[in-house]
């Protein structure tokens, strides 16, 4: 029998999040982010329920190769630039457009040999500090790209926000993300092209910042990233559910403890349930006792330490619970970003990091 761990995507909560996107930001393109395997959803699966964009963005150019040999035509943005000079002929090859954020990346474009121009996207360091020209260098990057015949003549210009999780009408009144439009505005004055700013959460809290192009990621697979909310506070829905089911229901008494380490001491006599998930299935062995799942639909508390292949669940609110019974740890009713919060990361982190040897599933 195959082990119960499944992520079941679901393809119309995708469509419904573009939809959702799209009616944030009317007057812009959408760039659906599909890197890390489309977050950890499958990167073709999620390509698919999202032909409605009007672009994808990835990290690699493998994943270039694996949107067009699935059949996606879609312009296809590589989002963190190319590597070396090999890498230009690929881009012509698999028709992708390229980020261009330093100088070795124009030096290599300067020296390609001739073939279809490469449409490239110049971006701009406007207070990240990660990759981007410095503002006082902009203008001589986007001449240099002007001026190349191995360059597309339609430059967009971008850039990436670090603090757009702090909303324009929120605490702070997010200042850096003000600073960095600023920048991004000066630095860019009087040069043509279309402009891209704004990610999942610019999308969703800095309308200002939608401009010609937006860029969602965790959003398009129903994921907040400000803090203390979750996808479902901005009309979104989760995009994966992670289930799996008890494999065993055992009376453990008063005063025993459970699991690695001893960490959760039963306070009575008590039933403990064992359910088929663990940090060899991608959840977090850091959760701690008291991380709910929903048992049968029902919020149920973890106890003691998440070991590889199992977990251990307080049963004593569920008394009837049997092998077999279902188990979701995270999807609708039990947002990914409390399950998140409770092991100290983001929901981001968790859906990229479900393992292989998880079943995937389509609804």
């Amino acid at each position: 029998m195959a082990r119960p761990t499944s992520a079941t995507i679901h393809n119309d909560a995708l469509r419904h999040n573009l939809s959702q996107v799209r009616a944030r930001a009317p007057r812009s393109r959408v760039m659906a982010v599909v890197k890390a395997d489309g977050y950890g959803h499958g990167l073709e699966r999620v390509a698919r329920a999202l032909q409605g964009a009007d672009a994808f963005g990835v990290a690699a150019l493998g994943d270039a190769e694996r949107l067009r040999a699935a059949g996606l035509s879609q312009p296809i943005v590589l989002l963190s630039g190319f590597d070396a000079a090999d890498d230009i002929p690929q881009l012509r090859r698999l028709n992708v457009d390229t980020v261009v954020h330093h100088a070795t990346q124009l030096a290599m474009l300067e020296q390609a040999p001739e073939g279809d121009p490469v449409r490239c996207w110049l971006k701009v360091d406007s207070g990240m500090h990660r990759l981007g020209f410095a503002p006082e260098a902009v203008r001589d990057a986007y001449a240099r790209l002007q001026a190349m015949p191995s360059v597309a003549d339609d430059i967009v210009l971008m850039n990436h926000f670090a603090s757009s999780d702090e909303f324009a009408d929120g605490p702070g009144a997010g200042a850096q993300t003000k600073a960095q439009m600023q920048v991004f505005t000066d630095a860019t004055a009087g040069l043509a092209g279309q402009r891209s700013l704004a990610n999942s959460a610019a999308v969703l809290g800095w309308p200002d910042a939608h401009a010609d192009w937006v860029r969602p990621g965790g959003a398009l697979y129903g994921i907040s990233v400000v803090d203390g909310t979750t996808g479902g506070d901005f009309g979104l829905r989760p995009a994966m559910t992670l289930g799996t089911r008890l494999i065993a229901v055992n009376r453990v008494r008063k005063g025993e403890r459970i699991g690695y380490s001893a960490t959760w001491t039963c306070p009575e006599d008590m039933p403990i349930g064992v359910a088929a998930i663990g940090y060899g299935d991608g959840y977090p062995r850091h959760a701690p006792s008291g991380t709910q799942v929903l048992l049968n639909g029902k919020p149920t508390d973890i106890i003691g330490r998440v070991s590889m292949d199992l977990m251990t669940l307080d049963l004593r609110g569920q008394p009837d619970a049997k092998p077999g019974d279902p188990v979701v740890l995270w999807g609708e009713g039990l947002p990914v970003e409390s399950v998140a919060a409770r092991a100290g990361t983001i929901g981001y982190e968790l859906v990229c990091s479900i393992t292989r040897r998880v079943r995937f599933t389509e609804a």
